[in-house]
């Protein structure tokens, strides 16, 4: 009998993968990531209990495996770091590449697993012994632009059981089964930061983020005041306290000189952006005569792309169209039809 190493987070999506798996006649070992810390202690108790339950109700093994370190060096400092210098970090995006994948796939050793299952919206497909990363052919729920950091080994040992499904289907199934969290929410909040307050999060844990500072246009002039670069974001309209009497945006953040700068809608736009920190899921390397597509965050369009390796080990990605707030820090993901074919930082 395969083994199978499921990451049960005690949500709907983890809890159907292990109860699929276990009727496909799996050995299926459940681990729950202890992420806890003061920061984010009673988010993490409650997810650990509905894991536990989950595990009873379906008669599999549970084991809490502690990745406080790991997640705090590697997630959450780089969290703040990144909106410390203007940017727009994406945490889910650190934690996939180095809590859910990397480590939970080093797990398979210590518990003689065959495999390892999660519950994210995603398919494979395997051709001439390579795996490919595919969207989920659930659009409305597809994870994959998350999950663009994966390696090769990791993705040959993955198995994502609701991959394909509709969520209403996946309730349905948790429902018939009886199993306990079947009506539970889903998540929609940053894990560590509690009531999805960020703002306060990083005013709490950073002391450089809150300062006051002033509002500019891109010519220099002085158009008000700002509480904290924390509270901006490329692309932003509300909330901005500037009277122009037309609509200004932010266009840039500038952490160095504590300034946010203010334009039109039009400076938003561009065609270029530059990424760092590249994966090739499948591929040794780009093909720069191809037209991929490439969304510039998760719930943006897919855009037709060229790309071009840099000699600085960087990317430039081409659009055909204009992006709008093309943002540092948040990942830039490439396509290929229903694969997925890669993706980077976006650096520029």
């Amino acid at each position: 009998m395969k083994r199978v190493l499921i990451a049960l987070s005690g949500g709907v999506d983890s809890s159907v993968s292990a109860y699929l798996l276990k009727k496909q006649g799996y050995d299926v070992v459940a681990i729950t990531f202890n992420l806890c810390d003061d920061i984010i202690k009673d988010n993490y108790t409650k997810m650990i209990e509905d894991a536990k339950r989950v595990s009873d109700f379906l008669g599999i093994e549970h084991h809490v495996v502690d990745y406080k370190e790991d997640f705090k060096e590697k997630v959450i400092e780089p969290f703040i770091r990144e909106y410390e210098l203007g940017h727009t970090p994406n945490p889910c995006i650190f934690c996939n590449k180095n809590i859910k994948f990397k480590r939970f796939h080093d797990e398979m050793k210590n518990f003689d697993a065959d495999f390892i299952a999660t519950g994210h919206y995603v398919e494979k497909y395997e051709e001439n012994g390579i795996h490919y990363l595919e969207k989920s052919s659930n659009i409305r729920k597809d994870q994959s632009y998350f999950l663009y950091n994966i390696k090769q080994n990791q993705l040959k040992d993955a198995i994502f059981p609701v991959g394909a499904m509709d969520k209403d289907k996946t309730r349905a199934i948790a429902k018939e089964a009886g199993i306990p969290v079947y009506n539970k929410k889903d998540s929609q909040e940053i894990c560590f930061i509690a009531n999805d307050d960020y703002k306060a999060f990083l005013n709490k844990y950073s002391e450089n983020i809150s300062k006051k500072g002033l509002i500019k246009d891109k010519s220099g002039k002085v158009l008000g005041e700002h509480d904290g670069i924390r509270n901006y974001t490329i692309g932003q309209r509300r909330g901005l306290n500037v009277a122009l009497g037309q609509r200004a945006f932010v266009t840039k953040i500038d952490p160095i000189h504590n300034e946010i700068i203010l334009g039109p809608e039009e400076d938003l736009f561009k065609k270029t952006a530059i990424i760092k920190d590249v994966n090739w899921i499948s591929i040794d390397e780009i093909d720069e005569d191809k037209v991929y597509t490439a969304k510039v965050r998760y719930r943006s369009n897919d855009e037709k792309a060229k790309i071009k390796k840099n000699e600085d080990g960087t990317y430039t990605v081409t659009f055909e169209e204009p992006q709008r707030a093309i943002t540092l820090s948040q990942s830039l993901v490439v396509y290929d039809g229903r694969t997925v074919v890669g993706g980077g930082v976006i650096l520029d």
